[in-house]
């Protein structure tokens, strides 16, 4: 029996690559789908991280549609997903807005000074517009200051005091609260009196509220059953279309990136430098910071061999973690980092030089797919 969570054999994909598999998105996808049938809410991939549209023929047949950070992730999900097409920016361009509302289903702004700014873009379009405003409740349980939208000083959301001293237009019909990060159905059920406090008398005039991103829904052990009540709750209270965006929710476990080893060294410990990198293929490695789980590993000296795993650039910080392993590492092994299908792809980068890793979809027949490799055109052609 494998000891992989999928039957592709590691030894047949070029390195590096990120590892795709259908069965657990299928299986994250019937997750979200329960959801939406329980309570009649709407869920959304939100593209920002998850946008490999290879896979998005499977996922489109179980969720409503797609959110956006803007004209190109809008156009892609309109293009290649279907459903409806949702988008948020902090701030649009003219051009951009222009092109938003010939596919856009709903649009929310981040402010009153630019929804009145393209108030008559969305008139003039030809087409019904939910027009939405983000707002902040000043409340969050994020721990990490760069992922927390509701921090002192955000320019995401209007925040009460600046929502109270205007009048809503007509065409708002919608207020999105996004103050989550891979967090669970309490933290939701605990955000929501903050909503209701600052909010609530306005979500009566509403036609739908969008509780944002940040739902860690697919994760074991999460209380489905909490979170739908509280979508049940604000749906009947108010009368409103719920709706969920979740992104990483959507492709939790479903990815891996496969690296092999280069060589090995030491100095004052044992070092070895893979062909993938922390600051290219996978940067929330250092963003977040986190340390992914490599199969087979546990932490450092738990296992008889400790090595500081990194990558081929020349950033003195491109680490992706100490690792320690049964036994010694060595030139040609393969090695295989979990959850890698989320903010990887769509953050990747070519610093120094760094090939992009290939992209290899394990269909549901078991089979395996290359989607897409890359070579010195698609780094040239950034620069």
């Amino acid at each position: 029996m494998s000891a992989y969570p999928f039957k592709t054999d590691i030894k047949s994909l070029d390195t590096p690559c990120y590892l795709v598999s259908e069965s657990t998105l299928l299986h994250n996808m019937e997750i979200l789908r329960s959801v939406m049938d329980k309570t009649g809410c709407k869920i959304l991939l939100a593209q920002k991280a998850f946008s490999m549209y290879s896979a998005y023929p499977l996922m489109k047949n179980y969720l409503s549609g797609t959110t956006a950070s803007g004209l190109y992730e809008a156009r892609l999900g309109h293009e290649e997903f279907g459903g409806e097409t949702h988008v948020f920016s902090p701030a649009y361009k003219h051009s951009d807005m222009a092109e938003l509302v010939k596919i856009c289903h709903d649009i929310i702004f981040n402010s009153f000074e630019q929804f009145e700014l393209h108030k008559q873009t969305v008139q003039k379009s030809g087409r019904k517009i939910s027009c939405g405003l983000r707002c902040n409740p000043l409340y969050s349980e994020i721990e990490t200051d760069i992922y927390d939208p509701c921090i002192t000083g955000s320019r995401l959301g209007i925040v009460p005091k600046v929502f109270e001293q205007h009048e809503l237009d007509d065409m708002i019909e919608g207020l999105h609260f996004h103050t989550m990060c891979e967090q669970g159905a309490d933290v939701l059920a605990r955000t929501v009196p903050h909503i209701e406090k600052h909010f609530g008398r306005y979500l009566y005039d509403m036609k739908w509220i969008n509780l944002g991103g940040g739902h860690h829904i697919t994760k074991e052990g999460y209380d489905i059953k909490l979170l739908c009540d509280t979508v049940n709750y604000l749906k009947d209270k108010y009368g409103v279309q719920v709706y969920l965006e979740p992104g990483e929710a959507c492709a939790l476990n479903a990815g891996w990136l496969i690296t092999e080893v280069l060589q090995t060294q030491k100095n004052g410990i044992d070092i070895a430098i893979a062909d993938t990198s922390a600051a290219c293929h996978m940067p929330d490695v250092l963003e977040m910071p986190y340390r992914p789980e490599i199969i087979g590993s546990a932490e450092a000296g738990e296992k008889p061999f400790t090595y500081r795993i990194g990558g081929p650039t020349c950033l003195a910080g491109d680490i992706i973690g100490d690792y320690s392993f049964d036994e010694p590492l060595s030139s040609g092994d393969r090695l295989v980092l979990c959850d890698m299908a989320i903010y990887s792809m769509c953050k990747n980068n070519t610093f120094n030089g760094m090939p992009l890793p290939s992209i290899y979809l394990e269909k549901l027949d078991g089979s395996t797919e290359l989607v897409k490799s890359f070579g010195y055109e698609d780094f040239k052609c950034r620069l």
